[in-house]
């Protein structure tokens, strides 16, 4: 299937999904760490316009994003907020290492990272978190639950990019449930390696081998194509 026709069923659907993996997240140069990336950096340029294309396709749509990468980068780049979702956390939230409360701080509001309550650390509110403390994303993932519960029986475009087999079960296996039993869905799944669609969704499904943020910058050009 060629861009062009992902393009028309962006634009005809209802409703559209979108599932950021891996290739999403920012990658931070030689000697420093996530935690000091920022979207605006020079060295996130391309990463920046793939997010800014993808902007742009969504504005005024009705739509949500689920991202797994724990950057805070999906957050930076104009969506509105209350269409988001980041179930593997956020690296610039803070929490207590120990799990001794369900706090969570924005970075740099607690004085030398240091808990409060008992002392310990704080560290990053992601997945990488030995005790990981989850109310930081769930009232998103509940909005996100009932946008898809709304988008039921509609024209909605699910658009996978960049995900593998990193984490399966928060995008990749959940999207192909949704496509099979929303007859009126459409899947694409764009991913240089694992782009393969299950035969159970049949023509309601197109695989795309290549960088999914490419991709993007192709799919907002190809609507100004005749």
């Amino acid at each position: 299937m060629e861009i062009r026709e992902i393009r028309e069923k962006l634009d005809q659907a209802e409703k559209r999904l979108v599932g950021l993996g891996g290739e999403w997240q920012m990658r931070p140069p030689a000697g420093s760490s996530l935690r000091r990336c920022r979207l605006s950096d020079p060295e996130q340029s391309q990463l920046k316009a793939a997010y800014e294309s993808l902007a742009r396709l969504l504005s005024g749509r009705d739509y949500y994003i689920a991202a797994t990468a724990v950057d805070g980068a999906v957050r930076e780049a104009g969506f509105d907020e209350s269409r988001i979702t980041a179930p593997c956390g956020n690296v610039h939230w803070r929490q207590c290492s120990k799990a001794c409360t369900k706090d969570i701080w924005e970075e740099g509001e607690v004085p030398e990272d240091i808990c409060p309550h008992c002392g310990a650390p704080l560290t990053g509110n992601t997945i990488e978190a030995e005790n990981y403390i989850e109310e930081g994303y769930l009232p998103s993932w509940e909005a996100y639950k009932r946008w898809q519960a709304a988008a039921l029986n509609h024209r909605l475009l699910i658009l996978e990019l960049g995900e593998g087999f990193d984490m399966p079960a928060v995008l990749r296996w959940p999207f192909e449930k949704n496509a099979y039993f929303n007859k009126k869905a459409f899947l694409c799944r764009v991913n240089e390696r694992f782009y393969q669609i299950p035969k159970e969704i049949g023509e309601r499904g197109a695989g795309i081998a290549m960088d999914s943020r490419e991709f993007v910058r192709e799919l907002e050009a190809a609507g100004g194509q005749a």
